[in-house]
């Protein structure tokens, strides 16, 4: 491969390497913007890239995955979450000869539209909006439009394709995309059972017989009988998809999570606080436009009233929402100066 450029070789590779069935870099759909292509790495390298350096990214490391402002260092973030989910989607791509750099840029941005306070604060813009809301649209919203300032980041389609389609509902066209989709559930199941393990909402004595019996009693083991399984009957064939005995037990241990840790009397009081939170802000930012920051007020010149409001609130942190709460709705503190006391 001598006189080769670095992105020539890794074309190659993935021509020797990969499966039939398996997205090379160079067959991408392309780009909504056409753009000069990198020497040293393929469309799918620079997705990743661009994902990693921007700003929704790093803001996923102070948006809550499960629990709220939990006390401990050990709780899982959204950002924990998407690195877990980018390991989980790669090793199941690297198994099954799949292109890694694509399943691992899904990955890494398959959440970067998620609301403050996890599901409890998509649900709250679901029912605020006309339009409704939902984070994998939104994440959409975010690479394409949101990003760089209003420029976007100028995805391929298959990484775009992925993001959006990456709920269990969706229908991706790569095997790529398909393999995030199911490394999201499995990332999320098991590791929300170790943090509600770690809260004390569980104990390890909890969890289903039969499911644990089938998958392992560890995340580890759970994890790595999950890929093997989709090894098992996805290998050599245009299909990522985990065997019906290891799937179902998978569904049944997400069921008990919605009964016992997510829909919870615990859960539904901190999202109704989560609610009264966000409610309160959409409203007066729907009543005061003026009051949002240039940006977001330059997008209502583009984009629905309701629209921007939805890409603001789900842009904020857990923090800087409590933040921007507090500063609209509670009384400052203040101190007496010098000249007050002499006043009085």
């Amino acid at each position: 491969m001598t006189g080769l450029s670095a992105k020539e070789r890794i074309d190659r590779q993935e021509e020797m390497f990969l499966s039939v069935y398996a997205c090379k870099s160079k067959e991408t759909r392309g780009r909504q913007r056409a753009e000069e292509p990198c020497n040293m790495r393929t469309d799918f390298q620079r997705d990743r890239d661009r994902i990693i350096y921007s700003k929704a990214f790093l803001r996923l490391k102070n948006k809550t995955q499960v629990f709220f402002s939990p006390e401990g260092d050990h709780f899982r973030t959204r950002m924990t979450h998407t690195i877990d989910v980018s390991q989980i989607a790669r090793s199941i791509a690297r198994c099954l000869a799949l292109n890694e750099d694509l399943a691992e840029a899904i990955a890494l941005g398959h959440d970067l539209g998620h609301t403050p306070f996890g599901h409890a604060g998509e649900r709250v813009l679901n029912s605020l909006s006309p339009n409704g809301f939902a984070h994998n649209a939104q994440s959409l919203r975010v690479v394409d439009v949101l990003e760089k300032e209003g420029r976007g980041l100028n995805l391929t389609f298959e990484v775009r394709d992925g993001i959006f389609n990456h709920k269990k509902s969706g229908k991706p066209i790569t095997l790529e995309g398909s393999a995030v989709s199911l490394a999201d559930r499995i990332a999320y199941v098991n590791h929300d059972i170790e943090d509600a393990i770690r809260a004390g909402l569980l104990r390890a004595e909890d969890l289903p017989c039969e499911e644990i019996r089938v998958l392992g009693g560890t995340s580890r083991d759970r994890i790595n009988k999950m890929i093997t399984s989709i090894y098992e009957n996805s290998a050599g064939k245009n299909q990522v998809a985990m065997g019906e005995v290891e799937s179902h037990a998978l569904e049944n241990l997400r069921s008990f999570m919605f009964e016992k840790v997510y829909i919870t009397p615990v859960s539904m009081k901190e999202e109704e606080r989560a609610k009264r939170m966000l409610s309160s802000m959409y409203e007066y930012f729907f009543k005061n436009r003026d009051k949002l920051p240039a940006f977001y007020l330059s997008l209502t010149e583009q984009y629905p009233i309701e629209q921007v409001l939805c890409d603001y609130l789900s842009s904020m942190t857990d923090k800087f929402a409590i933040a921007v709460f507090n500063n609209l709705f509670i009384p400052h503190s203040w101190a007496l100066t010098e000249k007050d006391i002499e006043e009085i």
